[in-house]
């Protein structure tokens, strides 16, 4: 363990201005708290804050970072306390130690949601201050190199998992890079033992076969370069085993397929002589295709620049080249450590570095809890990247696998709100087309656009994903919310009674809702019925409506004719106690049955379920059966009366002739009759002819109607339907 005046002498030695009374008075207290307490391995606990202090003094952290690292554990574990921290070591200290303190004294739901938690507290308080982070990976760079002497197998298989998952690609995020390994690595060990222990008898095997081979490489590549007349300092080195592990995964290669498990660097004195070295190299040994990657021009996020370049090199090995400035080193190495000038105090994080950090912001404020943020943080963080270019030339960085939603996204909100359509490089492409290094995107916006479910599926990054996940939630409340209300208004009305808000506001607690909204939400997403609702407010209440629904079916079913629009003398399928399902967008709180496809115009009833709204049938659908035992789920239904103002899917069934040109025959009779092929699936196919379903987007059902009466007239199909399936 470091002693005191070690300490202080190593702040001083550069840091002239350390306040050397201060540290003195830091360490003493923090002795003094910790006091008999122990860690796993038996040593004092006050070694581990001191332990942390010693590895921020290798990066030449200011002193309050140092004091912050003595303290970080005395709110947490010690009757310390935040203001008698502020009253010793001023204001700045004791928010930094705020900062790094975990949240151990609220409870939570469940392991994950503390997680997530403490990681939402720790993502707040370093967007204030980058040295937040800086101390707590310096924190859980000691708990890693100690973490064998935790007895507890789960419990280290915890740590390590949130070290792999948190820790070491926040590390990675502000260019810590010699951090980010050591964490993955010895993360991985215990993770991963048996894979870590065979990749490294390996290596060892190589590096016994091989004898001196790195060292001959280099020397033949100092040789290449010498030659040209470019000033370098060369060094190589194996590539970590956790950083083989990743990519015998990603590329589901054996350890004896991977040729490039070496890395060479290349250090000169400028950004020509970068490029320089590397038309040497290239123009020495042959280049690996679409190995070579260019970070100087388009630096990383975190501001790392290199140039990177896979070749056959010296004794026909596949190796990596790197060629940076020695500038380009420090930052590659300290990070955001290298830009640290103790004496103006805390960097700002408005720098193009820090963006990466305003926008896992952004999905704090657009998701819904703790645990959804961690989601969506682990998505944005663990990615490689692609680098896109907006019409402007502006740069912007984007995880592997994104779209142009993702794109518009980060360029802003309110841009990706209203996304309709997007061009790359010039051309327009679906919204779900994955983007590549190098394209350069327009996004087209419209007022009238929001967020499309649809979306979520094919987005790549935590910020879209959260912000869609927000809009959808806020969209289906207020779906769920006219719904419901529209439900309770009519079945209120049917039965003969009036609905007021004070009638409700007297059952509100009974159904665990806060207010006459909530209630309508509750009913409308189907947790309680508004029979249910009646009957509270009007205790004794019988209803018949639905039964009557139920009744109707059952006719129909068992072959009455299809004309009744009466049971028991009740109007039903269209009458006056049936629910419009009006100002409802389909996906959200009504869905449309892909069973039956019903259209404008068919007779329609509806199925509650909970959680998910209404799903609309037809009144003759087939699987209405499954339900007939459970009439509380049944609506009456009737369509809006501009339904038909919006495009549905109406599916038929037709058998064709097996000839040259059929299906354009087909494809200009449905577009002559202003329909749209929105899919298609051949079922059965012979010498002479095809079954096939086919869906189409209509208006309603008399649009559907002529768009078979068309098609029956071709001479080219033998039959046609609408299909029930």
């Amino acid at each position: 363990m470091m002693r005191q005046f070690e300490l202080v002498e190593r702040v001083s030695s550069y840091d002239p201005q350390a306040d050397e009374d201060a540290l003195n008075r830091a360490y003493v207290f923090a002795m003094k708290m910790h006091g008999s307490q122990l860690r796993a391995s038996g040593d004092p606990y006050f070694s581990h804050p001191v332990e942390v202090a010693g590895i921020l003094t290798d990066y030449r952290l200011d002193c309050a970072s140092i004091i912050t690292a003595l303290l970080h554990d005395t709110i947490e574990d010690t009757p310390a306390t935040l203001e008698e921290i502020e009253k010793l070591f001023g204001k700045q200290v004791a928010r930094l130690v705020d900062g790094v303190t975990k949240l151990t004294r609220i409870e939570l739901t469940s392991d994950s949601a503390k997680q997530a938690e403490n990681f939402r507290k720790l993502l707040l308080a370093m967007s204030e201050d980058i040295r937040v982070l800086l101390v707590k990976l310096a924190d859980r760079m000691h708990n890693m190199r100690t973490l064998h002497f935790i007895k507890k197998p789960e419990k280290r298989q915890r740590i390590a998992a949130e070290t792999m998952e948190i820790y070491a690609p926040l590390a990675e995020r502000i260019g810590m890079d010699a951090w980010k390994m050591e964490l993955e690595d010895r993360a991985f060990a215990e993770l991963h033992p048996d894979a870590r222990e065979s990749i490294m008898t390996r290596l060892q095997y190589l590096r016994e076969q091989g004898g001196g081979l790195v060292d001959s490489i280099l020397a033949e590549l100092k040789r290449v370069l010498a030659e040209s007349g470019v000033e370098v300092e060369l060094s190589g080195r194996e590539k970590s085993p956790f950083s083989i592990y990743k990519k015998m995964q990603m590329k589901d290669v054996a350890f004896e397929q991977l040729s490039d498990i070496m890395a060479f660097r290349i250090i000169v004195p400028s950004v020509e002589d970068c490029y320089r070295a590397l038309g040497v190299i290239h123009g020495a040994y042959p280049m690996v295709p679409g190995r070579f990657k260019d970070y100087i021009s388009t630096p990383k996020p975190n501001g790392y620049q290199s140039l990177h370049t896979g070749i056959i090199g010296p004794e026909k090995h596949r190796i990596e080249v790197q060629i940076r400035t020695k500038a380009m080193h420090e930052i590659a190495e300290l990070g955001v450590a290298a830009h640290w000038s103790y004496k103006q105090g805390a960097p700002n994080v408005e720098g193009r570095q820090y963006r990466w950090l305003r926008e896992l912001l952004e999905i704090l404020e657009h998701a819904s809890g703790p645990e959804e943020f961690l989601e969506h943080t682990k998505l944005e963080m663990f990615q490689d990247q692609v680098f896109c270019f907006t019409p402007k030339g502006d740069l912007i960085a984007l995880p592997s696998g994104a779209c142009p939603v993702d794109f518009a996204y980060a360029v802003h909100t309110q841009v990706g709100d209203t996304c309709v359509g997007s061009k790359v490089n010039g051309r327009m492409v679906p919204l779900r087309t994955v983007l590549h290094n190098g394209d350069q995107v327009e996004i087209i916006t419209s007022k009238a656009q929001t967020p499309s479910p649809e979306w979520e599926r094919f987005v790549a990054t935590g910020k879209a994903r959260a912000r869609i996940r927000r809009f959808i939630r806020s969209a289906a409340r207020a779906q769920y919310v006219e719904l419901g209300r529209q439900l309770l208004q009519r079945t209120f009305k049917h039965e003969g009674y009036d609905l007021t808000e004070k009638g409700l506001d007297g059952v509100l607690k009974r159904f665990k809702a806060d207010s006459v909204e909530d209630l309508y939400a509750i009913v409308g997403e189907g947790t309680h019925t508004a029979q249910e609702v009646l009957g509270a407010v009007y205790p004794g209440v019988k209803t018949s409506r639905i039964e009557n629904v139920v009744q109707f079916f059952r006719r129909k079913r068992g072959g009455g004719a299809a004309g009744d629009r009466k049971v028991d003398g009740q109007r039903t399928a269209m009458g006056p106690g049936a629910v419009e399902i009006k100002g409802l967008i389909p996906g959200m709180a009504v869905h449309y049955a892909r069973c039956c496809h019903p259209l404008p115009g068919d007779r329609i009833v509806g199925i509650v379920t909970t959680g998910r709204g209404v799903t609309i049938h037809t009144i003759d659908c087939d699987q209405l059966e499954q339900f007939s035992d459970e009439p509380e789920r049944w609506l009456d239904l009737a369509w809006e009366g501009d339904s038909g103002a919006r495009t549905h899917i109406g599916r038929v069934k037709m058998v064709v002739a097996n000839e040259p040109g059929t299906l354009g025959t087909l494809s200009t009779v449905i577009a002559k009759n202003l329909g749209n092929i929105t899919n298609l699936k051949i079922l059965n196919r012979t010498t002479d002819f095809f079954d096939m379903l086919m869906d189409i987007e209509v208006r309603d059902v008399k649009h559907l109607t002529n768009i078979i009466a068309a098609l029956r007239a071709n001479a080219a199909v033998n039959t046609v339907e609408r299909a029930r399936q």
